[in-house]
């Protein structure tokens, strides 16, 4: 007994000595002797004749008998992991190209769809109620009543979230999820305001936002976000790979967050880091947004500080909406008798905007430089555009042709830059 587990281990001891072997061999050769072993061993495995090709390449090595050779080459072909690069001009590139299109104009179609989904509905829902109920009068007096109607499809939005996460064709997914949130947020806000029209509702947000019952603005706009913030999350979840529900939740936390009412108290205290200067000229909504981006602001950098590669979707989305703040803040036509404010969001617009760079550069997040780098287009844009309105009106004048060759000019500039940082950042 003891002989045979001696000569067993002796003959694991030599597999084993000669793995090691094997794998010493394999690091000892170059990347074009592992190329040649890796395409005999596709020959061999396709079932054609390797002695031509072996004659051909066999002075490529040293002194290696067959069987050795065959042993490399299965180790190499069984461990080897091919990286294709199409080349320039081919059907495969072209095909990769025709790809990425086409994967946006699916994005766009969703959008779209989305979009006529939404108008059809307010449209003509009052429409089809109506004609629901005359026609089957006793039974959807009962079904179809609007408190009941209400439970129905604030459901049926439920059951579009977690069908719609099922779906593998990325438009009909998209659609129906959007659908769901659609019926969600609309019939969770008729419940809690006992508003059953679109019309009707909808027109009692504005009013509670800015209202004096703190109960009142909680149940119309916090709690129905609240709602499409957990839906949100539970999308995310399941369907991790459509990353632009980021954004979404984004929107519909902030919503949730800033729409509690004793921001409303604390605003005047917010908004004067972005707009110094009084002015009682102003509309209250640019106080308020200037106050959201404060805040805004203020989880951005306490996310950023986190350094954790996990928050940032989520700081992409919050920047994305910075930037969209910034630019309508700085907008000449919101500070029309006092320029103070004005001149002073430029120079925090352009800060904000050097400083997005630099940590999108520092991080090598493509998103954010994307974004910066259209914010800033844009930005420049109404730049221009708002300083030729200081001296004579665009639509006025003998010199629009000018204005409109320096706006060709300015849109040159650009297009070269965005050639230049995508060559920088993508290429060098």
């Amino acid at each position: 007994m003891k002989k045979i587990l001696f000569l067993l281990f002796l003959f694991c001891t030599s597999l084993f000595a000669k793995e090691i072997h094997a794998s010493e061999e394999i690091v000892s050769l170059n990347d074009s002797q592992k190329k040649i072993l890796y395409e005999f061993e596709v020959i061999k495995k396709n079932g054609f004749n390797t002695d031509q090709f072996w004659l051909k390449n066999k002075n490529q090595f040293p002194e290696l008998d067959d069987a050795a050779r065959d042993k490399l080459a299965v180790q190499i072909f069984a461990n080897s992991h091919v990286v294709y690069s199409p080349p320039k001009d081919s059907a495969v590139q072209f095909w990769m190209k025709t790809k990425f299109l086409t994967n946006w104009m699916f994005y766009l179609s969703a959008f779209i769809a989305i979009c006529a989904l939404v108008a059809l509905f307010k449209k003509y829902w009052g429409l089809l109620i109506d004609l629901l109920i005359r026609g089957f009068a006793p039974l959807l007096r009962f079904l179809f009543s609007p408190v009941l109607l209400t439970y129905e499809l604030f459901l049926t939005g439920v059951v579009c979230i977690i069908c719609g996460c099922l779906i593998d064709e990325f438009v009909v997914r998209t659609v129906i999820i959007h659908l769901g949130l659609f019926l969600l947020w609309s019939q969770s806000t008729a419940l809690f305001t006992k508003e059953y029209w679109v019309k009707k509702y909808v027109s009692e947000i504005e009013n509670k936002f800015w209202g004096t019952n703190p109960w009142e603005t909680i149940k119309t706009i916090c709690l129905p976000a609240v709602i499409i913030t957990l839906a949100l999350i539970y999308v995310l979840y399941k369907v991790p790979a459509d990353v632009f529900y980021n954004y979404e939740i984004v929107v519909s936390g902030i919503a949730a967050f800033y729409a509690l009412p004793f921001w409303r108290s604390l605003e005047k205290y917010l908004y004067p880091v972005l707009l110094p200067y009084k002015n009682d000229y102003r509309p209250r909504s640019i106080n308020s947004l200037a106050a959201c981006t404060v805040i805004a602001l203020v989880i951005t950098c306490i996310l950023i500080l986190q350094w954790n590669s996990v928050f940032y979707n989520i700081i992409a989305a919050l920047i994305s909406l910075l930037l969209l703040s910034f630019l309508i803040l700085s907008s000449k036509m919101n500070y029309r008798y006092s320029y103070k404010n004005y001149y002073y969001l430029q120079f925090v617009t352009v800060l904000f905007l050097v400083l997005i760079f630099l940590y999108s550069f520092h991080i090598h997040l493509n998103e954010i430089i994307w974004f910066a780098l259209i914010a800033t287009s844009i930005f420049i844009i109404i730049k221009y555009m708002e300083i030729i309105s200081f001296f004579s009106d665009w639509k006025k004048g003998r010199a629009w042709a000018w204005k409109l060759l320096g706006l060709a000019a300015l849109l040159w500039l650009l297009g070269k830059g965005f050639l230049y940082v995508s060559e920088f950042v993508f290429v060098g």
